[in-house]
C-alpha cells in the first residue's frame, strides 16, 4: 500500500470522526503515512484538500527525495506552520503525545479553529498490515531467528551474557538487519527469573537457563522473539516450568485469529497457566502489537474490549519468573489470519539442551 493509500484510509476516518482534519505531530505516524525517516516532521491532513508535510532545513533534501508526491513547508517551528494551514472546523490533535504545553499554544495559534483529541486515530490504522508491512515483518523475524540458531550450535559455556547477546546482534547485522529491535534480554540461571535483565558478565556454566529475547529491526519494522534453553543437561523443574510456559502459550495463539475476543486469548494463557500451579509466577505483560514500533497496538490483555483483525501483527509471550532459580518466557510474533494464526519466528520452541 502506498503512503498516499494510507493516507486515504486515514481521511476516510477523520469523516467517521467528524473532524474537518487531523494535524499528526508523533513522528511514527508521520513516517507510517508519509514514509518519511527523518527525526523531525509534522503533516497536516484535511478532510477536503491535499495534505502538507512540514520540517526544518536539515531535512529539506530528504524530504524531496522521500516524499515527492506531497507539498512541503520548510522551517524551525512546525506547530507554527501547521496553524497556518488549519483555516476552519474541527481538528484532531494528538493529544497522548503533544505536550500540554505544545497543546496549549497551537490552541493559541489557530484563532477560531477548535481543538479536539484525536485519540489514537492513526494507531488503529496501523494495527492492520499492507503487504509491505508484512514483508518487512517477515525479513526481519526471518533474519532474527536464523541468527540465534546459528547462535545455538556454537559452544556457549564460559562466555558471558554480554558477550553472547553482542555476538547474537551481530550476527543479524550480518545477515541484513539494518539495526537491532531492541536492547537484547540474555539472562542466565538466577537472572533468568529477572523478565528484563540486562545483560553483564555473569558467566554461562553448566545447569543455567538461558533465556533471549532479542530481535532485528528492517526497513523500520520490529521482530520480537523469545527462547530458553538449557546449558548441559535441564532438571525436572527445569521442564516443568518450561512445558506449562510452551502449553500457555499454545493456548492463547490458538485465539489469535481473525474476529477473536483480545481478551479471549489472554484468558485461555493465563487459565492454563493456572491449572499448571503457575499462574502466581507470571509477572508480565502477555502480548502485543508490533510494527514501526517493537510496542504498540493492540495490547493483550483482560480488558481490552476489542476483537483481532486480519493481518493484525502481535506477539504471544507467557512467561513464568521464579525468584533466586530461573525464568522460562518464549516469544512469538505472530500474524493473523481468518484461519489459523502464522508465526513468524519460525524457530523450535523445543527446550534445547545446548553445550
Amino acid at each position: 500500500m502506498s503512503a498516499a493509500e494510507r493516507r486515504g484510509r486515514l481521511v476516510a476516518a477523520l469523516g467517521d470522526h467528524g473532524l474537518d482534519g487531523i494535524v499528526v505531530t508523533t513522528l511514527v505516524n508521520v513516517r507510517y503515512l508519509t514514509r518519511f525517516t527523518g527525526s523531525n516532521g509534522a503533516l497536516v491532513v484535511p478532510r477536503e484538500g491535499a495534505a502538507v508535510f512540514l520540517t526544518d532545513g536539515r531535512y529539506r533534501d530528504q524530504a524531496a527525495e522521500e516524499l515527492p508526491d506531497l507539498a512541503h513547508v520548510i522551517g524551525r517551528d512546525l506547530l507554527a506552520g501547521a496553524a497556518e494551514l488549519m483555516t476552519h472546523g474541527g481538528w484532531g490533535v494528538e493529544t497522548h503525545v503533544l505536550s500540554v504545553d505544545g497543546h496549549g499554544r497551537l490552541d493559541d495559534l489557530v484563532g477560531q479553529v477548535s481543538l479536539s483529541p484525536a485519540g489514537r486515530l492513526v494507531e488503529s490504522l496501523r494495527e492492520v498490515k499492507d503487504d509491505d508491512e508484512v514483508a518487512a515483518l517477515r525479513s526481519a523475524c526471518d533474519i532474527s531467528t536464523r541468527a540465534l540458531e546459528a547462535l545455538v550450535g556454537q559452544r556457549l559455556g564460559g562466555r558471558t551474557e554480554r558477550a553472547v547477546a553482542r555476538d547474537l546482534e551481530h550476527r543479524m547485522l550480518e545477515l541484513g538487519a539494518e539495526a537491532i529491535a531492541f536492547d537484547t534480554i540474555l539472562a542466565a540461571g538466577e537472572n533468568s527469573a529477572i523478565p528484563h535483565h540486562s545483560p553483564t558478565d555473569r558467566v554461562l556454566a553448566h545447569g543455567d537457563l538461558v533465556k533471549v529475547d532479542f530481535g532485528a529491526r528492517v526497513d523500520g519494522y520490529h521482530a520480537d522473539c523469545t527462547r530458553t534453553f538449557v546449558l548441559g543437561r535441564a532438571d525436572d523443574w527445569q521442564r516443568e516450568i518450561h512445558a506449562a510456559v510452551r502449553e500457555a502459550q499454545a493456548a492463547g495463539l490458538e485465539l489469535f485469529r481473525e474476529g477473536a475476543a483480545v481478551a479471549d486469548s489472554y484468558a485461555a494463557a493465563t487459565s492454563s497457566l493456572d491449572e499448571s500451579g503457575w499462574l502466581h509466577a507470571f509477572t508480565t505483560g502477555l502480548g502485543h502489537g508490533v510494527g514501526l514500533q517493537i510496542h504498540e497496538d493492540p495490547f493483550v490483555g483482560p480488558s481490552h474490549a476489542g476483537k483481532l483483525s486480519s493481518r493484525t501483527v502481535l506477539t504471544m509471550e507467557p512467561g513464568i519468573y521464579v525468584p533466586g532459580r530461573g525464568g522460562v518466557r518464549i516469544e512469538d510474533t505472530v500474524l493473523v489470519t481468518s484461519g489459523a494464526p502464522e508465526v513468524l519466528t519460525t524457530m523450535t520452541k523445543d527446550l534445547l539442551e545446548i553445550g
